[in-house]
């Protein structure tokens, strides 16, 4: 251990490695992103804060503005093109367009937020953020890093 190294941070270093890309696939499934088995929402969004099958505690997370961001993303990326291949084909009039790609970016946008949400706190669970470490690391900032509020 070097002198600049903390012992949480080698405590941290010895924490076994969880998969992300496993986590995340669990929690796009809308599954708990330990076992893939539980179920990871009690609502639409409301994550469960215990897995039925593992236990494992998911209240920790804090997925936030993360998922909305991400949709709007993926959504964005999949209508405004095919807004501009229908576009230069067909010529379709305003009501028409309105007619089409409000209903389908509403859809796009509820189906995917729920599965970008759980893939979310797949990520957080297998990062070891925000209160998913199992040393029980407080994620608060260092004194260091707190603005002095004086």
């Amino acid at each position: 251990m070097t002198t600049w190294q903390s012992s949480s941070e080698s405590e941290k270093a010895k924490r076994p490695p969880r998969s992300v890309q496993q986590a995340m696939l669990r929690g796009f499934a809308c599954r708990c992103p330990a076992c893939g088995k539980g179920k990871a929402f009690r609502g639409y969004l409301t994550v469960v804060d215990r897995c039925e099958a593992c236990g494992e505690d998911l209240s920790h997370q804090r997925a936030d503005d993360a998922p909305p961001y991400f949709t709007i993303l993926a959504v964005g990326h999949i209508i405004v093109p095919l807004m501009l291949m229908v576009e230069m084909t067909w010529h379709l009039s305003n009501f028409t367009n309105l007619a089409i790609w409000l209903p389908l970016t509403l859809i796009l946008t509820l189906g995917l937020l729920r599965p970008i949400k759980g893939a979310v706190v797949g990520l957080q669970w297998a990062l070891y953020m925000h209160g998913f470490d199992p040393d029980g690391v407080s994620d608060e900032a260092p004194a260091a890093w707190r603005p002095d509020i004086g």
